[in-house]
Order: C-alpha cells, then sequence, then structure tokens
C-alpha cells in the first residue's frame, strides 16, 4: 500500500521551496489524487486529455491541471477552458491552435515550449533553432492569448547521470539564451521544467523550476 500522504512530505524535504512540484496523475485513480490533493499538492500532471476530462469534473475545483504529454490540435478545444499550464508545446501549429481556442474562450493560456534535450528519438519537442526562427518571426509576436512562460524538456532515460546532466545543463542554457533575446522584460518567462522521479535532485542542480514526479508520489504504474 503506497502512503501517498508520507511521500508527497518526503519529497517536499528534498524540494526547495521555490521549485514547484508536479505530481504526474496519469493512469492513477481519483481516490490518490485527491490523498495527494488532501495531503496539500495542489499541481497534477495528466498525459492524456481523454484521461483528464474523465477526472477534473470528480475532484476539486482549485486543481491546477498541467498536460504534460503529447497534444494533438483537435483536442486543444477540450482542455483551453480549465488547464493551468499546457507545458508540451512542440510546434508553431500546435501553439496557434492553443491561442486561437483561447482568444474564444477569453482566456490566456500558459504554455512552455518543449525542446528535445534527449538521444531518444521518440521523444517531442523543438530543436534550439526551431524555437528560435519562431520566436523571430512576427506571426508568433501576434498570439495575444497564451503566455509562453519557459521551457519543458525530457532528459535520455539511463542510468548515465553524466549524460542526463549535460541534457538539463543545455535546456536551462537555452531558456537563458530565449530569456535574453526575447523575454528579457518579461516577468512570465521563469520556468524550467525538467526532471522526473530518477532524475529530479540532477534537474534542481542545473535550473530546473517545476519538477515533473509520478512513482515516487503514487507508487509504480500498474
Amino acid at each position: 500500500m503506497t502512503d501517498i500522504k508520507l511521500n508527497i512530505n518526503n519529497l517536499r524535504k528534498q524540494i526547495p521551496s521555490e521549485v514547484k512540484l508536479v505530481a504526474v496523475s496519469k493512469t492513477k485513480p481519483v481516490s490518490d489524487i485527491l490523498d495527494a490533493y488532501n495531503a496539500g499538492q495542489r499541481i497534477f500532471g495528466e498525459n492524456r486529455v481523454q484521461e483528464l476530462l474523465k477526472k477534473k469534473d470528480l475532484l476539486p475545483a482549485d486543481i491546477e491541471w498541467h498536460l504534460i504529454g503529447h497534444l494533438q490540435t483537435n483536442k486543444v478545444k477540450l482542455i483551453v477552458p480549465f488547464v493551468s499550464m499546457i507545458q508540451s508545446v512542440d510546434s508553431f501549429r500546435l501553439i496557434k491552435t492553443i491561442n486561437d481556442e483561447a482568444r474564444k474562450t477569453g482566456r490566456t493560456v500558459n504554455c512552455l515550449l518543449q525542446l528535445h534535450i534527449a538521444r531518444e528519438e521518440t521523444k517531442f519537442g523543438f530543436s534550439f533553432s526551431e524555437v528560435n526562427e519562431m520566436l523571430g518571426d512576427i506571426a508568433s509576436r501576434t498570439l495575444d492569448s497564451i503566455r509562453i512562460c519557459g521551457v519543458m524538456g525530457m532528459a535520455t532515460f539511463t542510468d548515465d547521470k553524466d549524460m542526463v546532466r549535460e541534457e538539463f545543463r543545455y535546456l536551462a542554457d537555452c531558456f537563458r539564451k530565449l530569456k535574453t533575446a526575447y523575454f528579457i522584460n518579461d516577468e512570465g518567462f521563469k520556468e524550467i521544467s525538467m526532471g522526473m522521479s530518477g532524475d529530479f535532485a540532477i534537474a534542481i542542480s542545473e535550473g530546473s523550476t517545476m519538477v515533473r514526479i509520478g512513482s515516487l508520489i503514487f507508487g509504480e504504474r500498474n
């Protein structure tokens, strides 16, 4: 039996207070999410839109939902009315769709630009040059219903801690370059979302402001 409250309290001792903890609740039942909520956790991350939609109405309204998995453009309109942040923005087409749908609802949606930092080909994300090209293009500056708050990335799934550190360091460097080039006066551009259950300590040491943790809170996935 997983003691979710104990797990969250243990994590809080290891994570600096200024680093946000996103509890990754994908595949986990509403009862587990409620246990985490009752332990004081408020930010939850889901990978799939359909799963998120099933859960959200069964849970307290003050939960901040983060979409952290690959998002298809045809699903954007389903989450834009309530989602707190979309961390997995990996194409200009997706950004434009989020902006268009957010404008219809009168909301401004917080987004992170997902950069591909891993050696694996399977992970989604922009290259740094693609992000540069997009932000340098005037079209991206007419987006009035999204707020780009920073970057997100996933390290290679490996036991090689030096490789993971190098990838996190690269993402933090990308963040600094983008901040200087495009967001120097934008206080909202401040998030580096990196680090999961197996590598969050390395991520925090390399400048993460937001860690996405599932199994250390809820136990291994079924």
